[in-house]
């Protein structure tokens, strides 16, 4: 559970620290995305990779090197003095959290051999993500309050003193008994799909048509064809693509993706709006997420005793349909939306994504042999990085371009003022502190109105979203118990 709450807590308190990161180091607005993408970009591309290793080399071992990898990155990426840093930071992260997440889904496979102990260790486990979302933006906003955004970087150290000591005391090491040998181009070819194919992505929503993100997507797209001829070819593949066949398995990795996207598109304009449109301290602005994070730790676990009992393609899209439901109402109320409005919206998100999360992580679990659970976990976690990088990249870019077409920039500024109060509206804040009251004033309106006025066609693409991941469960996982 510790590399979970390690892994989560940074997520969230990174998307509260965005406005002081914004304001010190001065990003444009693709630098900012870039900060954001690339450690899921980088996650993603390297998890199935990572999965299997930990099936050959040992599951905790790879999980205690990926730990202190991750603890020493983080405390280098509370120094950055530049952007640059950060992202080469943020990228470093990418590296060795690849080697956190398939190996603690993949021991809980090899700890709990009975399935409604495993279903409820999942659901801890999934909790353990929102526990950690929870706790991120108080103790975050606490940090944010009182020290520089580089702070919330170091809450990565005090997970790593108990899980050195512990980990090798109570878990017990698991691997593939008859792995094969380490196949170097299958590694290689999975780095050429899954990069180029999330960088195409990431820049076709940005840039709209265009050469360099077609040309991506088609490289990673013919990677990913020599991948699974490859796979198809060895007697031991690095992922068997066996699993796929099974609807319970490839519906339940489509219902991760899907929810993934629409949770971590709304918490980045979420986290922005509540700080630099309705002017909430970052503790006070982390306080008014705490309840729906809350709602979505017990809504995982509350969905266990009915899982034996209901079917997940009936019990998933009840659940989405809820979170679908408090898209629609940000989509409705627009930007005039409160701070106890979020609030309420985002219990809605933690019922359905909560429920949702922990029947499809099961599934996936339940769906693939022991001796391959690292490159089974690893599918599961790359499908909800590859979420992250998409919520991003999707719902961030419309607001950023919606942001950009409104905003109205006075006269008067210089050349490097103008630059940063069209790129964000972090940027714009700062440009407003420097100027006099009135025309300060004046910038500061027009870019919190041009913010917010994205909101609405923001999240009604949230509840698409949510709604296909519902289609998805209701289709696919029919014969899924």
């Amino acid at each position: 559970m510790l590399p979970v709450l390690l892994i989560s807590i940074d997520n969230t308190v990174l998307n509260l620290a965005l406005p002081s990161i914004s304001e010190d180091l001065k990003p444009s607005g693709t630098e900012l995305l870039w900060m954001i993408d690339i450690y899921p970009l980088v996650l993603a591309a390297l998890l199935v990779s990572m999965g299997s290793l930990g099936d050959r080399v040992g599951r905790r071992k790879l999980l205690l090197i990926g730990s202190a990898g991750f603890g020493v990155v983080s405390v280098l990426a509370s120094f950055a003095t530049s952007i640059e840093m950060l992202i080469i930071a943020r990228a470093a992260l990418g590296f060795f959290g690849a080697m956190l997440m398939p190996s603690t889904m993949s021991l809980l496979r090899s700890v709990f051999t009975n399935r409604d102990q495993r279903r409820l260790a999942i659901a801890v486990w999934a909790s353990g993500f929102a526990a950690g979302s929870a706790f991120g933006p108080v103790i975050g906003g606490f940090l944010l309050e009182h020290y520089s955004w580089g702070s919330v970087f170091l809450l990565a150290v005090p997970f790593l003193v108990p899980l050195f000591i512990f980990v090798p005391i109570l878990v017990p090491e698991s691997r593939d008994p008859d792995p094969g040998r380490i196949d170097i181009l299958s590694i290689l070819l999975s780095l050429a799909a899954m990069a180029p194919i999330v960088f195409g992505i990431k820049t076709f929503a940005e840039r709209g048509f265009d050469v360099v993100p077609l040309v991506s997507v088609l490289i990673g797209l013919v990677a990913g064809y020599l991948f699974v001829r490859r796979q198809a070819r060895l007697s031991h593949p690095m992922l068997d693509l066996r699993l796929f066949h099974k609807g319970a398995f490839s519906g339940a990795i489509g219902v991760n993706l899907l929810s993934v996207v629409a949770l971590v598109g709304g918490l980045f304009f979420i986290s922005q709006y509540l700080q630099l449109v309705l002017g909430l301290s970052p503790l006070v602005a982390g306080l008014v997420l705490v309840p729906g994070l809350l709602v979505m730790i017990i809504s995982g676990l509350v969905v266990v005793p009915i899982a034996r009992r209901v079917r997940p393609s009936t019990l998933i899209p009840i659940g989405l349909l809820i979170t679908a439901s408090g898209y629609v109402s940000v989509a409705l109320m627009g930007d005039g939306i409160s701070a106890l409005g979020i609030g309420v919206v985002f219990v809605a998100f933690g019922i359905g994504i909560g429920a949702a999360e922990t029947v499809s992580n099961e599934l996936v679990i339940a769906n693939a042999p022991a001796e391959k659970m690292g490159a089974a976990s690893a599918v599961s976690e790359t499908a909800y990085e590859l979420g992250a990088v998409l919520g991003t990249a999707i719902l961030g870019t419309i607001m950023t371009a919606s942001y950009r077409n409104t905003v109205a920039i006075p006269e008067g500024l210089s050349t490097e003022q103008q630059h940063a109060a069209h790129e964000t509206l972090g940027g714009a804040v700062a440009v407003a502190e420097q100027l006099p009251p009135v025309p300060g004033a004046a910038l500061l309106e027009s870019a919190q109105h041009a913010f917010a006025s994205g909101i609405g066609p923001t999240a009604w693409i949230g509840a698409a979203l949510v709604l296909a991941a519902a289609v998805v469960a209701v289709t696919t996982l029919r014969k899924a118990r």
